[in-house]
């Protein structure tokens, strides 16, 4: 079988990896990517073959509009000798689209209710497959047919960290000998729905920077850059991208202004903040009701040391992972032999 999988964004490249090294025992994958935030450079560490296609057009409404149907296009062009013949993606509005042209059966998979590109995806894709905490009736209302929707057990942090094994501290840190090592993941500036403040962490960082080894993963070259000025010397941002495995191993505190490293950091048991300025996802909501993160939009440095002296490092939620093999082994079969 050929199987494309088109990857827009970096948190895809982790979802995606265990299965690409399963699926490309048996079957022929095409791998197709975006420029965005980490995402080729994570391919690049996995040494997953990939090809670029397009690019992104910022947060202007009217260049995504047409940036859209430009990256629709180059696609179509790209595959249209390939003979595909089922595409998955998690939320690639590109790939329903294409893949409907190209005549070849979809599977898309989404656990953002804001994000506007699931109308024209749940219009296009064969299967919607949603994790069991969002709520079905926002799927409804976004267009999916109900007989697309396939509920999956857990969240999609728990679809490829069912099998996850912590990673020796590497030694990409700078000294932090007495020093607690807080990760933070700033907001995403050029997300679709994303209406948040930007900049809002900047007085934190300066606050706790000489206290902690603070570690800054920006969303790619333009907030690298914001983030070294001088005035944030002391914060480490890492010259490369840096596998989960790593960070993880060597995080004290997670600080996100996002939701899947937050998410991720939640779900393996490290103490978590999320930050987020938007409406928070259903499933950011069920984490924060069972207590494996704390929210909290404007914490200073008083609020960060009080967090650390009282939460602990715990093991990564057994009944979550769980869900989660559960949850990729239906990913698979889904797209292996549902052929409706």
């Amino acid at each position: 079988m050929k199987i494309w999988l088109d990857l827009t964004n970096s948190p895809h490249v982790n979802f995606f990896a265990g299965m690409i090294r399963e699926l490309e025992k048996e079957h022929e994958l095409v791998v197709t990517c975006r420029p965005l935030a980490n995402t080729t450079e994570l391919l690049e560490l996995f040494g997953f073959p990939h090809h670029v296609i397009g690019r992104h057009y910022g947060q202007s409404n009217v260049k995504k509009a047409v940036g859209f149907l430009i990256r629709i296009m180059q696609l179509y062009r790209f595959l249209r000798s390939r003979k595909i013949d089922v595409a998955i993606s998690h939320s690639s509005f590109y790939s329903p689209v294409v893949a409907r042209i190209l005549g070849a059966r979809c599977i898309y998979l989404n656990d953002n209710e804001h994000a506007a590109g699931n109308r024209i995806s749940f219009l296009f894709a064969d299967r919607v497959m949603v994790p069991e905490f969002l709520d079905v009736e926002k799927v409804k209302r976004q267009g999916a047919h109900p007989g697309k929707i396939v509920p999956y057990p857990g969240v999609k942090e728990g679809v490829y960290l069912w099998d996850y094994q912590p990673a020796r501290k590497s030694g990409f840190l700078p000294d932090t000998v007495g020093k607690q090592a807080i990760f933070i993941r700033p907001e995403p500036w050029a997300a679709q729905y994303y209406t948040g403040r930007r900049n809002f962490i900047d007085d934190l960082l300066l606050a706790i920077k000489d206290r902690f080894s603070v570690v800054l993963l920006p969303r790619g070259k333009a907030q690298e850059e914001y983030y070294r000025q001088p005035r944030f010397e002391g914060v480490f941002i890492p010259p490369q991208s840096i596998s989960l495995e790593d960070i993880m191993g060597s995080c004290d505190l997670f600080i996100g202004a996002g939701g899947t490293m937050t998410r991720e950091a939640a779900v393996l048991g490290i103490p978590t903040i999320s930050i987020y300025q938007d409406e928070l996802l259903d499933v950011d909501a069920y984490l924060l009701a069972h207590g494996f993160m704390t929210h909290e939009r404007n914490p200073d440095a008083e609020y960060v040391v009080n967090f650390l002296e009282k939460m602990e490092k715990r093991p990564p939620d057994r009944q979550l992972l769980s869900k989660g093999k559960k949850a990729y082994d239906l990913i698979k079969t889904t797209l292996l032999t549902d052929m409706t």
